[in-house]
């Protein structure tokens, strides 16, 4: 459970078809989530914010999440003049399930979306789960792609010389352990968790992630996240369990490209107090992505990172040219 943002507002669940589309031509609005259907007749929901003919930042949600409004992330993207663009990652809410997807599959999601909003160029940021989907983009898009930036990002699972689990909450030790078991001893184990995690408040937030937060995401939460993780944690299991099924195993596995494919500016922004994706990912990261900057931070973990979204996007806009 490489846990990504929370939110405050969440997309709907349930039967699409019981909603009422209020666009067609394609893109389609569902209670404030839109969908779009892509090229192979999947389904991809999404939230935009921002002006139509600002630069859009495709936002990369963590795992377990979806397409739920990250107050802080998608308010500093507006006060920056960009257009935030958040998609479930199939799976996850209204967005088509896609056994066997491999990271790299998202850069063609990402194009048919962006194209469908007549959107050319764009950045994109990817926290923890969504960190390998935002590299899939810079390396996959590289003509449309002009910044990324990953914040707590996990680093391919057959990284050399990085021991992927050490460091690692007990929690996500045992869920990428069922993962490499196979599906079925993943979904038994998944299907155990969601049942929590549907039911979470943010009262019992911080028991229920357990060893997975450090004391500093700890205060993160007290200081007034715990309310929007409680939130991104419900939603992300309305739809069931295989988006974060998909997830798990395609962190487990090859990712479909290699880093050495990624030819735009990407910043690495990691906390060495985070238990969710450990400091020696975002350090081996640092290593291995060509050009990566680097900003390795002694007091932050995964959570308090978002707190400082706005050097994040500023960071990101000062190294891309349009």
């Amino acid at each position: 459970m490489m846990e990504g943002p929370a939110s405050s507002a969440r997309a709907p669940s349930g039967d699409a078809g019981a909603d009422r589309p209020v666009r067609a031509a394609g893109l389609a609005t569902f209670g404030g989530v839109e969908r779009i259907v892509l090229p192979d007749g999947r389904t991809l929901e999404y939230l935009a914010e921002g002006p139509p003919g600002g630069l859009p930042l495709v936002l990369h949600h963590g795992t377990p999440s979806g397409a739920v409004r990250v107050p802080a992330v998608f308010d500093s993207a507006v006060r920056h003049g960009l257009r935030i663009i958040l998609a479930s990652r199939p799976g996850y809410g209204g967005s088509s399930p896609h056994p066997g997807r491999r990271v790299a599959d998202v850069a063609a999601d990402t194009a048919a979306l962006l194209d469908g909003l007549g959107a050319s160029h764009f950045v994109t940021v990817g926290w923890s789960g969504g960190g390998p989907h935002a590299l899939a983009c810079a390396a996959l898009l590289p003509g449309r792609c002009v910044g990324a930036s990953v914040i707590a990002g996990v680093a391919p699972h057959d990284a050399a010389g990085l021991d992927w689990l050490a460091g690692m909450g007990d929690e996500n030790i045992a869920e990428f352990q069922a993962a490499a078991q196979g599906v079925r001893v993943l979904d038994t184990f998944l299907t155990a968790m969601a049942d929590g995690l549907a039911r979470v408040s943010a009262d019992d937030v911080i028991a229920a992630f357990g060893d997975l937060l450090s004391e500093v995401d700890k205060k993160a939460l007290d200081d007034g996240l715990a309310g929007y993780l409680a939130e991104s944690s419900r939603y992300s299991v309305s739809a069931g369990i295989a988006g974060w099924r998909e997830d798990d195993l395609a962190f487990s596995s090859d990712w479909g490209f290699p880093l050495t494919d990624v030819r735009v500016p990407v910043a690495v922004w990691q906390g060495e107090q985070d238990r969710m994706v450990p400091p020696a990912h975002g350090h081996w990261l640092a290593a291995h992505v060509p050009g990566a900057e680097v900003h390795l931070l002694p007091a932050e973990g995964h959570l308090s990172l978002i707190t400082g979204i706005d050097e994040v996007i500023d960071n990101l806009l000062a190294h891309t040219t349009v």
